[in-house]
């Protein structure tokens, strides 16, 4: 009977082990992002062998899995000693009823992931959307996660802008830990579009990681882009190169012509009276009044000024965002939380001393790069600048609400005080464009 026993378990453990899927093919790391083309969604995810690209999906309410879209993988080798290669999977979904809710998993025969559900975006300029902003969120003690995963789930975005320093780092331990964070974050990122911009701890093998990970609009590896969401036209872009220059000088004047082209076409007077509200993100700040000897704590920040060092000069972009009229500047790096007044060339040019944020004469600028990570809290200098409005050395996160083309929210949650929010403005803008600074 015992014998019997043994013989019938083994049997049962052998049925049980041959229909586990091979844990290569296994999807894992699902993201995903919107292409910048109507009605369309894209979703990211990775394998460790070869195997097919498929998305199965339906309308919320609808038999399951009713719709199939396949797309393509890209292998991906890592830089490290062991040259561990992947395959990333990218399949567009396009055609969505904007503004709808989607059910789907991502694989193959070989292999399916969780299901999970995704809005697609509402396409209308009335639309009013609402983010999570960050920086500077790693793999170990990133202390704001779960908050925004809850968030996420329940419904409180309709996207996330992720400005820059993933996993700290992607590329350590050849790759695994980029592969450990982008799991934690499948829990954010598999449910509303998950947009990003490089920081300085995606530069080793010249930001590979970064470029073949995610999944962002337009043909430039994710390195800059732009996109427009209800009354917002915003622009992602890379403050990097300005700083690993071994990576080719090109790429800084390339950047530089992208965003002088496009916010040309922003400023368009069709465009910009649809699309109002310009709104930028990238890595480092112009502007910070930490005390670590970053390239903000400067007076004449490459960011902000340029490089005199370099053949030719390589141009700042403080200039060129007032300029085209850029109303709202997100940045990180500094793990901090700080807000500045409207400020142009070190002055501050409030709407009024009552209300400074009514009809500003100068971009506003928000630093959020401190969602946590290892390298924990950065330190401010003792005494702020004067174009410094508020400060805060608390892990946390900020909140924007586009509510229409005048008016947007911004708040700031503090993860140290159990989701506290600990500063806000409203920013009204009745005039757009460079005439706004009249």
């Amino acid at each position: 009977m015992a014998r019997a026993l043994v013989c019938v378990c083994a049997l049962i453990c052998a049925a049980a082990a041959a229909s586990v899927p091979p844990i290569g093919t296994q999807p894992e790391q699902v993201h995903i992002s919107y292409p910048g083309v109507k009605n369309s969604m894209v979703v990211t995810w990775s394998t460790s062998n070869r195997t097919e690209s498929v998305v199965e999906y339906s309308l919320w309410g609808d038999a399951l899995f009713r719709k199939k879209a396949k797309g393509n993988y890209t292998v991906f080798t890592d830089g490290g000693t062991e040259k561990r290669t992947s395959y990333i999977h990218r399949v567009t979904l396009t055609d969505l009823r904007h503004g709808s809710a989607y059910v789907y998993h991502c694989g193959s025969d070989d292999g399916w992931s969780d299901v999970f559900y995704l809005t697609s975006l509402n396409e209308s300029l009335s639309f009013g959307p609402r983010f999570a902003l960050y920086g500077d969120m790693g793999n170990e003690n990133p202390q704001s996660l779960s908050r925004l995963q809850k968030e996420t789930q329940i419904g409180m975005y309709d996207a996330v802008l992720h400005i820059g320093d993933f996993a700290y780092d992607m590329h350590e331990d050849n790759g695994r830990i980029g592969d450990e964070f982008m799991k934690q974050i499948e829990s954010i990122a598999a449910y509303v579009p998950y947009m990003t911009c490089p920081g300085n701890h995606e530069s080793a093998y010249n930001f590979s990681q970064y470029r073949y990970r995610f999944s962002m609009p337009g043909h430039t590896e994710n390195l800059w882009y732009s996109w427009n969401i209800g009354p917002a036209h915003i622009i992602s872009f890379s403050t990097e190169v300005y700083f690993y220059l071994e990576y080719g000088l090109d790429l800084l004047f390339r950047q530089y012509e992208w965003l002088k082209k496009d916010l040309e076409e922003a400023n368009r007077p069709e465009q910009r009276a649809e699309r109002p509200w310009i709104i930028t993100m990238a890595h480092r700040p112009m502007y910070c009044s930490d005390d670590d000897r970053d390239d903000c704590t400067r007076f004449q920040s490459y960011v902000r000024r340029g490089r005199n060092d370099t053949t030719p000069i390589a141009p700042g972009l403080e200039d060129l965002f007032y300029k085209y009229g850029v109303d709202l500047e997100l940045w990180a790096h500094e793990h901090t939380y700080e807000r500045l007044w409207p400020v142009y060339d070190y002055k501050v040019y409030n709407g009024s001393f009552e209300e400074p944020y009514v009809n500003p004469k100068a971009p506003v600028h928000i630093i959020t790069g401190s969602a946590g990570c290892r390298e924990k809290h950065d330190a401010f200098i003792p005494k702020p600048r004067s174009w410094s409005a508020f400060r805060s050395t608390d892990y946390g996160y900020t909140r924007m609400h586009l509510i229409n083309s005048t008016h947007l929210y911004l708040e700031q949650v503090s993860d140290d005080q159990y989701g506290k929010v600990i500063d806000d403005i409203m920013l009204v803008k009745e005039t757009h464009g460079p005439d706004a600074w009249l």
